[in-house]
């Protein structure tokens, strides 16, 4: 009788990816060389983790048990009036320096100049090499209760894709945002942020493989237990913004109904935006504005806000308003005072941040939530779309309309996301719920683009 190999996994899907520039990346990743201690180390403090939130959770039920039973029934009323004191939730006063601490020893980094291959890996050596061509692709990845993120390389020319490498995450991801600045260091990076279901975001250094923790943390859910306080977001992080023009500041929007601008090299909250009815699900920095920020919320607003104030923040927004949940926000990338807006119920939104309240053009373009919206910085009347219907629509727009070029169906289920290979705005990366998971597809292979756009047919 056949062995039976391992069962299928019940939920396998890709939630989330990212793009990172040709010529960024070592060509060949750093290796982490741990000694039984510092593993030992890295065990002991994640056990550590475990045990605290336990104890803390714990903790918080014999309190609400001991405040239920010490509560005397003719006066219950009473006592939940004074247990209803307001709270202040976003207490920043006060810092402790746990990301600071949370910094990988870069001691027993092996440089991949220094590593004697071993003659099996003959045969691998060349995907080993990450070339100056190739883009790497960011993949987040679940797997029932297990969550990844996975470097995939890809290269045009070749029409090559293989994953490079992976590293396990400590939660399910919702967001990965591609960044060059390095904490600490004066030289350029390749780092990345991940937001997921936990609120703390991790950092990782890209050019280093085999990581099993994060360069560093922004965030701290607080131990009773070591008395350290909580700071940062108390839910998901739901998307994540780098700023281009001022590269050590990160923001996230979360579910805790906040936005958070992140001084990396402080490992700190710098500011807090706390004007939001419901949860953030998406933000922008502008392109060249580097004091304005646009976030999408699922209260049906878009807010713009100037950043300069960190007090006022909070009372000078211009705001939008649609139907429905918003999903996406994004910058026209050439064309600067203007954006896209996309809803849960499918629909896409044009607006001009001169012109606060006013949409446009507004269109039905998907049955299902949008999922992901992309320019094209080399056809600026050129956008795109996707939705968890699993379908991607070429759209041709101006300032008062947008019409249907295109669409194609990638049989891969609920597409979660889709972002834009840097040096090529028409070649899309998509993660969706079906094999493959991760697809890779150019746009210009289209007949019905290439003559609405005007664009020549490859020889």
């Amino acid at each position: 009788m056949a062995e039976e190999g391992p069962p299928e996994p019940s939920i396998d899907f890709v939630p989330a990816l990212c793009f990172v520039p040709r010529g960024v990346a070592k060509d060949r990743p750093d290796k982490i060389v741990l000694t039984q201690a510092e593993l030992a180390r890295i065990i002991g403090d994640t056990q550590q983790e475990l045990d605290e939130e336990s104890d803390d959770e714990a903790e918080e039920g014999e309190n609400a048990a001991e405040d239920h039973n010490d509560m005397d029934v003719d006066d219950h009323e009473d006592a939940n009036s004074e247990n209803r004191n307001p709270q202040d939730e976003f207490q920043f006063q006060e810092y402790d320096n746990e990301t600071n601490a949370n910094v990988t020893s870069l001691a027993n980094i092996v440089d991949a100049g220094e590593q004697i291959p071993d003659e099996d890996e003959d045969s691998e050596a060349e995907d080993e090499v990450i070339k100056p061509s190739d883009n790497l692709i960011l993949v987040g990845h679940v797997q029932d209760d297990a969550a990844s993120m996975e470097v995939w390389v890809f290269n045009q020319e070749e029409e090559a894709l293989y994953t490079h490498h992976d590293f396990l995450l400590p939660s399910f991801p919702l967001c990965i945002e591609w960044m060059n600045h390095d904490a600490g260091s004066e030289k350029a990076g390749n780092m990345c942020a991940i937001g997921c279901m936990d609120p703390i975001i991790t950092i990782w250094d890209l050019d280093i493989q085999d990581s099993i923790e994060p360069t560093f943390k922004l965030g701290s859910k607080g131990s009773r237990k070591q008395n350290k306080e909580q700071y940062g977001h108390k839910d998901a992080v739901l998307d994540l913004s780098w700023n281009t023009n001022f590269e050590h500041i990160l923001a996230s929007g979360s579910v805790d109904q906040t936005v958070i601008l992140w001084d990396m090299d402080e490992g700190q909250p710098h500011t807090t935006i706390t004007a939001f009815g419901e949860k953030v699900q998406s933000l922008e920095f502008h392109p060249k504005e580097a004091q304005s920020i646009l976030t999408g919320c699922a209260d049906g607003f878009v807010r713009l806000f100037d950043c300069r104030d960190s007090e006022g923040v909070n009372s000078s927004s211009i705001q939008w308003k649609v139907d429905g949940e918003v999903e996406k926000v994004l910058w026209h990338p050439t064309q600067t005072d203007y954006f896209i807006v996309g809803t849960n119920d499918g629909s896409l939104h044009y607006a001009d941040k001169r012109s606060p309240g006013q949409l446009l053009w507004s269109v039905k373009a998907h049955n299902e939530e949008i999922s992901g919206v992309c320019f094209n910085n080399q056809m600026p009347n050129l956008l795109t779309s996707t939705s968890t219907e699993g379908t991607l629509k070429v759209w041709n727009f101006d300032g008062t309309e947008a019409k249907h070029v295109y669409e194609h169906e990638f049989n891969m289920g609920r597409l979660q996301c889709m972002r834009q290979c840097p040096e090529d705005p028409y070649t899309l990366a998509f993660g969706g719920e079906k094999p493959p998971r991760c697809a890779i597809f150019n746009i210009k292979n289209s007949i019905a683009v290439r003559r609405t756009f005007g664009i020549a047919d490859a020889e």
